[in-house]
């Protein structure tokens, strides 16, 4: 259930007086406070997923400029900058730390970094016991120029997902990434613009209200692959709040946390602007790996399949005898297979395996169709009736 979002005020000194917050009561709410602080005083396991777009620590020197000299709007606020390597290593393992210990045992964290930093959070979070399961190459469609020339163009970030721990069950929409590829397997390379034009926050006066504003498109492939209408998302370093912007379009909730009171009126004011159309089935990711267990004889048993009835492969090689019992029947040569409709179909093929729903065919109105396609109607059939 989305809310409408409010600000609260935390402190690491009220954190330590007052009793634990319960995320209940800061779904779709900004916190405004130092992130780590307001992490601990969370309960624990009670978040489905964090996306982290910690200070970079550029480590600039100095003002960059344009060859027409004139300046370029870079990372140069407060919060990026750190005394040193040391000190910096010393606030990402305490913010990890934290958010490990608010994310569910089946839960999942992204973190967006450069060069700069993106190679020690990745030491620090298989020290602490993430499980890194990808690193992500966003691909900028229109990065900044070296102006300098004196280095490659920096056309790319990169994003470390990891789930909780090495056992953590972690929610991978794969069918939503394939589907959302064009059919074809989601790479781990994201070819997506950076934040411009009317996405871009920016003040009156045309600065830009965050320098690190990260596109919508970028987060909505983030949560559409790992969570569902209803999950927690974090964001500990809320920023612009381009992940609560996003979590409301997709029916998820948010907790951002933020202690600078300038980005948090933007991005108040900027997530107050959407309405939603929260339509249960656009934003809902089916999983077939979490669909209703169909077994092979329930066809026959509704009728959709005869005993006797035969199928065939795709391309009309192998045909197979429907017991009435629910396994397959098969006579080829001297051999006589019977057995499930995947065991059936890797005997005949001398495979190791096979998905007998998808190799195996019927004959509807003079075309083969998968079997898998009358699974599909037994399931809509429970669903309805569960209706």
């Amino acid at each position: 259930m989305i809310h409408d979002s409010e600000v609260l005020s935390i402190t690491p000194s009220k954190v330590e007086s007052e009793k634990m917050l319960s995320t209940k009561d800061c779904l779709n709410q900004i916190l405004k406070g130092d992130s780590i602080a307001l992490m601990n005083s969370l309960e624990p396991e009670s978040v489905d997923m964090v996306f982290a777009d910690p200070p970079y620590n550029l480590q600039l020197n100095g003002d960059l400029h344009r060859p027409d000299n004139s300046k370029v709007d870079a990372v140069d606020d407060e919060w990026d900058k750190f005394d040193s390597l040391v000190a910096y290593d010393m606030f990402t393992k305490a913010w990890m730390e934290a958010a490990r210990r608010i994310l569910k045992p089946n839960g999942s964290i992204w973190v967006i970094g450069s060069y700069h930093n993106v190679f020690r959070m990745g030491a620090s979070m298989q020290d602490l016991g993430y499980w890194i399961l990808n690193d992500i190459i966003w691909r900028k469609a229109n990065p900044m120029p070296n102006f300098r020339g004196r280095r490659f163009t920096n056309a790319h970030e990169t994003m470390i997902w990891a789930s909780k721990s090495q056992d953590s069950k972690y929610r991978f929409n794969y069918e939503a990434m394939k589907s959302l590829n064009d059919e074809l397997q989601m790479r781990s390379d994201w070819f997506i613009p950076i934040c411009s034009g009317n996405e871009r926050l920016k003040k009156e006066s045309g600065e830009k209200v965050h320098p690190t504003q990260k596109p919508e498109a970028l987060l909505y492939r983030v949560l559409l692959a790992s969570t569902q209408p209803g999950d927690v998302v974090l964001d500990p370093f809320f920023g612009s709040g381009t992940t609560g912007a996003v979590a409301k379009k997709l029916g998820r909730n948010f907790i951002g946390l933020e202690r600078e009171d300038e980005y948090i009126d933007y991005a108040q004011a900027r997530i107050d602007a959407i309405e939603p159309d929260l339509d249960r089935d656009s934003i809902e990711i089916p999983s077939k790996r979490e669909a209703q267990r169909i077994p092979f004889g329930w066809l026959i048993e509704r009728g959709l399949l005869k005993p006797g009835a035969v199928l065939t492969d795709n391309k009309n090689r192998h045909e197979a005898k429907i017991g009435a019992d629910g396994n397959l029947i098969v006579k080829d040569g001297k051999n006589k297979f019977r057995g499930s409709i995947h065991k059936v179909g890797a005997a005949i093929q001398d495979a190791p395996s096979c998905n007998g729903w998808t190799y195996w065919h019927y004959k509807e109105d003079g075309k083969y169709q998968p079997i898998d396609q009358l699974r599909q109607k037994v399931r809509d059939q429970i669903q309805d009736s569960k209706a």
